[in-house]
């Protein structure tokens, strides 16, 4: 006969799990109305990237950037949609996490290792890269209020930027950063308004062109990769969307899906309302020679366009803490029930500095801003966006073959692919054409 472990010492276990999941970010506070998903999601999807998109525009074309723009913000949704039903599709169980959802539908080892690294790219790959934003909208900021002032260099600016976050860190869950959230949003709305209302009232440019700038083309491929790259990079909230819902309370008669797709839905509007006007308008106006973040391509009024650099710095602020939430909670298990350290706040001080200091580091050490967004934009975000929730829908649900279910996640599939082998590509290009001009720390 087999023996049972003692009752005892179950309870004792369970408590601790409950008391470890009371202490972590994304299970200790339940208690989320739908609009804190609504920003939330505001916050993590319209990132820095909606200023790249015009540039984006300007590589792939009129025609394939319209398809690519407009494909994108309808696969998302899916995917989104997708995700935040199948946050409790097992009754009496909740996925707070990407790679939870990923260890049910691939196995416990190989669940882990399929999420776990993309989603560690794509959270901190965003946290670098908002550093690096931060700190250029900041000295954007600086130059413009005061022309005559010594210059001071772009490294300086983003530990100004980072020291905010030394602070803001420190807060214990998504709950808790709702506020900043909040604000985060607007900004995100604002600064796209004054990108495109600024670019409509300057007018279309004499000498504008809209053919490939790339002479060679090799050049052309390969900017057109990166491009592909910049718009995927503009549609990454799927890798927080699953520990945003774990926010908002559940019961089987009211499931947390109802008022998360409520607030998916308002983000999206917003998201439509800031990437599309941006986007069309930007590459209109100034057709390929935009720059690589429309506002350094506005140079007047000064007034509007420090107030639009500020407003970038407000909400990267928020994102910055947003996708850092989900990369504190897998330090801290990893910590606490891994390695048995006591659930303490110094411990929680020690570990969430150390990140904000990481990604500092980085990215005062390559602050190469539009090649990075290509990068890391095909690299981990295409598959987490695009394609991971339609593999996962698949191998949990099994759809008929060539029914729609089906034929939509194939799609979907084989166009996140498309964008996963190719912009890395461009993207990685990039970097090696503007470090060759490169100085470190300069």
């Amino acid at each position: 006969m087999v023996s049972q472990p003692p009752q005892d010492d179950y309870d004792e276990k369970s408590a601790r799990q409950k008391e470890i999941d009371a202490w972590l970010p994304i299970t200790s506070s339940r208690n989320a109305k739908w609009w804190y998903s609504a920003f939330h999601n505001v916050t993590a999807m319209v990132g820095a990237g909606v200023l790249g998109l015009p540039y984006a525009m300007s590589q792939l074309g009129w025609g394939p950037g319209i398809t690519v723009m407009v494909l994108s913000w309808i696969i998302t949704l899916y995917t989104l949609w997708q995700m935040v039903e199948m946050h409790e599709m097992v009754p009496g169980k909740r996925f707070d996490r990407y790679h939870e959802l990923g260890q049910h539908a691939f196995g416990e080892k190989l669940g882990l290792y399929i999420v776990v690294p993309q989603q560690l790219i794509v959270e901190i790959g965003v946290c670098i890269v908002y550093m690096v934003t931060g700190g250029k909208s900041l000295k954007k900021f600086h130059d413009l209020v005061c022309d005559d002032c010594k210059p001071i260099k772009l490294t300086y600016f983003i530990m100004i930027f980072a020291s905010v976050h030394f602070v803001l860190s420190h807060l214990p869950n998504f709950n808790s950063i709702s506020g900043v959230s909040l604000a985060a949003a607007v900004m995100s709305l604002s600064y796209s308004t004054i990108a495109w209302a600024a670019s409509a009232s300057k007018g279309v440019q004499e000498d504008v062109e809209y053919g490939y700038k790339a002479k060679s083309t090799a050049g052309t491929v390969f900017n057109f990769f990166s491009g592909l790259g910049d718009v995927a990079f503009a549609y990454a909230g799927h890798n927080v969307v699953l520990e945003i819902q774990a926010t908002i309370p559940s019961t089987p008669e009211k499931p947390s899906k109802g008022p998360m797709w409520k607030g998916v839905i308002v983000a999206y509007i917003v998201v439509a309302l800031c990437y599309f006007p941006v986007a069309f308008v930007g590459y209109y106006i100034f057709g390929n020679g935009v720059e690589d973040n429309i506002l350094m391509s506005l140079k007047k009024p000064a007034w509007l366009i420090a107030t639009a650099n500020m407003f970038v710095v407000i909400h990267v602020i928020g994102s910055y803490q947003i996708y850092a939430m989900p990369v504190f909670d897998m330090m801290e298990t990893l910590l606490v029930k891994k390695l048995n350290f006591r659930p303490t706040t110094i411990l929680r001080f020690c570990v969430r500095s150390f990140y904000v200091a990481a990604t500092m580091f980085l990215g005062m050490t390559f602050p190469f801003f539009g090649g990075l967004l290509a990068f890391f934009g095909g690299f981990a975000f295409a598959p987490t966006t695009y394609f991971l929730p339609c593999i996962i829908w698949l191998a949990i649900y099994k759809p008929r073959k060539y029914s729609l279910s089906w034929w939509a996640n194939w799609v979907c599939i084989v166009f996140g692919i498309f964008l996963m082998v190719l912009s890395p590509i461009g993207g990685l290009r990039t970097i090696v054409i503007q470090a060759k001009e490169y100085k470190f720390y300069s």
